[in-house]
């Protein structure tokens, strides 16, 4: 096996290490105390080329492949998981659903500032009564003289509420099936729309610099060509794009844990106590080694599941394997990062509270801990049947 990146990615990752830790680091801590989302590095982080990664360049993309953009976020996770958010977000949950399921004509509109960073798009999944159930969604959209007239409600859509975001994927219901069970389809709405409000979440306990916004939509009406594929491939739509996002999160998982890491064994050399670096000490020593370990687990475990994707074989499994065990990896990190920082973990003048903030959606978005080895658990066990 050959486990040497190529020197496309090697570049890449020295370029985006080098932004995230000259442009990034140097506000992160700044934009997450007061809750400010930067467009300006946002359209900076487009210039780089860090949306549409692997959107082909016909649509304004950057024609990379998976891994490459995994790496990507990765780099901007090891500094701060709140741009890591907007870019993972953004590729995976924007971008995404439009390139592999859209029309030519949605392509050609929206993929190209999109690709750009001049604009972002939501993924509107997620309601106050539908998380891990996602079938459970009540948000509903009828046919009505050529157009669909949506109604209902959206919550904790990434990027879906800033100046900057252009619109969202919305799922809703649009009928029902002949055995009773809802209809599930995806269309594409534009902030501005009548009757649709997106309004910002602020007070989080993580992702602060990132947006977050909750959507309403009241007889909302949009061109019957803003369905996205086919009517009632919805559901499909969406676990095919959670697939992938789970790449995503598993890389700002790995991001997150090397970059704790990182600041825990860099304080462990200069803070001494009784006379010596605290990194001396055996206790410390097995803390930083079990991170090393498990990071680089953790690596290999995403990476191959990039692999797997990038050569068109099956990844669904590996894929929840890869996020559970880099968001579990990234809590373990983050814990220790604290305690070796110990009183000064707990203040916003070192990263160590940001990583361990941070660090806390990554069990829960784009599908819980629990609904991961859910997904392994039945794959394993559909092998033995």
């Amino acid at each position: 096996m050959d486990f040497n990146l190529t020197q496309e990615q090697e570049l890449l990752r020295r370029s985006v290490r080098d932004f995230a830790e000259n442009e990034i680091a140097p506000v992160a801590a700044e934009l997450s105390r007061t809750e400010t989302f930067s467009e300006n590095l946002t359209r900076k982080m487009g210039e780089l080329g860090l949306f549409g990664c692997v959107v082909s360049p016909d649509y304004g993309g950057q024609g990379m492949d998976y891994l490459s953009y995994i790496i990507a976020v990765e780099e901007v996770a090891r500094v701060d998981g709140s741009h890591a958010a907007t870019v993972a977000a953004g590729n995976s949950l924007g971008i995404g659903p439009i390139y592999y399921f859209g029309s030519e004509e949605h392509k050609r509109k929206y993929l190209p500032d999109l690709c750009a960073g001049k604009k972002l798009w939501g993924f509107g999944l997620t309601e106050p009564e539908a998380g891990s159930d996602a079938g459970a969604s009540r948000t509903k959209a009828a046919l009505e003289g050529g157009q669909w007239v949506l109604n209902g409600s959206k919550i904790f859509i990434t990027n879906s509420a800033a100046a900057m975001s252009w619109g969202s994927t919305i799922q809703c219901i649009t009928g029902r099936s002949a055995d009773g069970r809802p209809e599930h389809s995806c269309i594409l709405v534009e902030n501005g729309a009548p009757g649709y409000t997106t309004k910002e979440m602020h007070r989080k306990l993580m992702w602060r610099a990132s947006n977050t916004g909750e959507l309403y939509l009241d007889s909302v009406r949009v061109p019957q060509t803003n369905l996205l594929g086919k009517r009632g491939d919805g559901f499909r739509q969406m676990l095919a794009t959670l697939d992938a996002g789970r790449l995503s999160i598993g890389a700002m998982g790995l991001g997150c844990a090397q970059g704790a890491f990182e600041a825990a064994a860099k304080y462990a050399l200069q803070r001494k106590q009784f006379g010596k670096p605290i990194a001396s000490f055996q206790a410390n020593e097995f803390k930083l080694a079990d991170m090393a370990m498990k990071i680089e687990a953790a690596r290999n475990l995403l990476y191959k599941a990039c692999w797997l994707k990038d050569n068109h074989k099956p990844f669904k499994t590996e894929a929840a394997m890869a996020k559970l065990y880099c968001s579990e990896v990234a809590h373990e990190c983050a814990d220790h990062c604290v305690q070796l920082h110990g009183g000064y973990g707990l203040m916003e003048e070192y990263p160590a509270e940001r990583f361990y903030r941070d660090q806390r959606l990554l069990e829960i978005g784009e599908g819980t801990s629990e609904v991961q080895r859910i997904v392994i658990a039945r794959d394993v066990l559909n092998r033995f049947s």
